[in-house]
């Protein structure tokens, strides 16, 4: 359906899919590669009718859909990931081209997909015997049956930094929980997901059932959060937006899940393996450019191996290479577009102005003089109250910060206002196990990178999200609990 070479000479291509055609909406999207700055494609995205004809599209087939089998709904999940599989080349370079992520870690993410989808295939399957289950009830005089149904039309709103993967976290359950989807993927990386989308439409999904909306937050993600007609909204992006979306949602009282921010720690504790835990800095730091919400930015170091580890993490971040996502060799790639560019850049310098020492990194890498790279920045010294410690960056910088005691460390990693994630790097598992116990997260890894699979949940306490994913907790956020009572005479 794309072309990855694709230009602004070429027709633009269809940003809607509703009711089982491809439109071409209204707006007009120009989707840029972020390692060249050089357009890729224009997008004919949608406003406020395009999305009142998905939603009513989706309301239409809902009764039908809702009513398929458990089996019958796996059936067309495994369509989609052999649809995933046979086009994997092809959508690891459309990831590439489009978030400027290098190529080994869009096949992580292309991988994530088919994995996802699988995982609630199965989940889809094992719904026939689990609809209806009984209740025990104190009383002998009635019986009870609780039942599982899905919520109704809902709204996936999705961020730029994993194409694919988050709509995969949240379509796979909602499909297979019988609920009918209005898809917003993000306006500056729409290339993946609308492959996504031509690979969906042809599993053979009933009309309706799936569709997609391509716009930018205010002529789509708005009114689709406020839609009257939409039972569910389930967002993933900035704590700014998830607040506008929750507002939003609010005057129709419907459901929302949201998974925002984080500012999250990597602990190294004084019995900790130095070259494990400078690994482990470096993915949690400069993985995807940092662009993640569990980017472990904020490292945490015991006073005795402070030195040391702050050595060797310069070495390792100064011997990263960063480049075209299509280089040989390369381990970072470019940030996703100007404005996040510009973003990431302006913390550098406030950070510096806060009196945060500069340890290596922070600017653009002499040999690139064109697309959004930045080098991997580590900084140490950086004052508690200084945005470069408290907020979210989206980028690659990391802050070093030392610690005497266990008890000292804890405290440090949950002075935050968010609690998405935590890293722990200890030999002594029951250490390991007891700071890993304490911290305010709701996913931690202890001597391991940020491995995420389908069967445990994502998500996390305080302001990083309301909810969580993956799992059989994702499945469940998109199903309604009905009780059934009766007199058993």
């Amino acid at each position: 359906m794309l072309n990855a070479q694709a230009n602004l000479n070429h027709t633009p291509l269809a940003g809607l899919y509703i009711d089982g055609q491809w439109l071409s909406g209204s707006e007009q999207l120009t989707v840029i590669n972020p390692a060249t700055e050089a357009p890729l494609a224009t997008v004919a995205g949608g406003d406020a009718k395009d999305v009142e004809y998905a939603v009513q599209a989706a309301r239409q087939a809902f009764p039908a859909w809702s009513k398929t089998s458990g089996a019958a709904r796996g059936v067309l999940l495994r369509k989609i990931v052999s649809g995933v599989q046979e086009r994997r080349e092809r959508l690891i370079e459309l990831q590439s081209r489009n978030n400027g992520k290098p190529l080994f870690e869009a096949a992580i993410d292309v991988d994530d997909v088919i994995a996802t989808f699988d995982y609630y295939a199965r989940l889809a399957e094992a719904l026939d015997g689990q609809q209806d289950s009984t209740v025990t009830l104190p009383s002998e005089d009635f019986a009870a049956r609780l039942r599982r149904e899905p919520c109704g039309v809902v709204g996936l709103i999705v961020p730029w930094n994993f194409p694919m993967v988050t709509t995969a976290w949240k379509l796979a359950p909602a499909l297979a929980a019988g609920c009918c989807v209005v898809l917003k993927p993000s306006e500056v990386t729409p290339l993946p997901e609308l492959e996504l989308a031509d690979i969906i439409a042809q599993s053979g999904l009933p009309a309706g059932v799936f569709n997609l909306v391509c716009g930018t937050g205010l002529a789509v993600g708005a009114p689709l959060a406020a839609h009257p007609n939409v039972a569910k909204i389930s967002f993933t992006g900035s704590t700014a937006v998830g607040v506008q979306v929750m507002q939003r949602a609010a005057e129709t009282i419907k459901g929302v899940s949201l998974e925002l921010g984080g500012k999250s720690s990597l602990l190294v504790l004084a019995d900790a393996d130095l070259d494990l835990a400078v690994e482990l800095a470096s993915g949690g730091g400069f993985f995807n450019a940092g662009q993640m919400c569990s980017a472990t930015s904020r490292v945490l170091v015991a006073d005795e191996l402070a030195d040391a580890f702050l050595e060797r993490l310069k070495a390792r971040a100064e011997a990263i290479r960063v480049a075209d996502p299509f280089e040989p060799e390369v381990e970072m790639g470019a940030l996703v577009n100007q404005a996040q560019y510009q973003r990431v850049l302006g913390h550098i310098a406030r950070g510096v102005n806060d009196g945060a020492r500069l340890v290596c990194g922070g600017k653009r890498p002499a040999d690139l003089p064109r697309g959004y790279f930045i080098q991997p920045t580590v900084f140490t010294d950086v004052p508690l109250d200084s945005a470069l410690w408290r907020e979210e960056i989206f980028g690659p910088v990391l802050c070093v910060r030392r610690f005497a005691t266990e008890d000292e460390a804890i405290a440090l990693a949950n002075d935050s206002e968010f609690g998405l994630v935590a890293s722990v790097v200890s030999r002594d598992p029951g250490t390991a196990d007891r700071v890993a116990n304490a911290l305010q997260a709701g996913l931690v890894w202890i001597n391991a990178p940020q491995v995420i699979f389908p069967q445990a949940a994502w998500g996390g306490y305080k302001q990083s999200s309301i909810g969580r994913e993956l799992g059989p907790w994702g499945l469940q956020a998109f199903q309604e609990i009905k009780h059934v009572i009766r007199a058993a005479f």
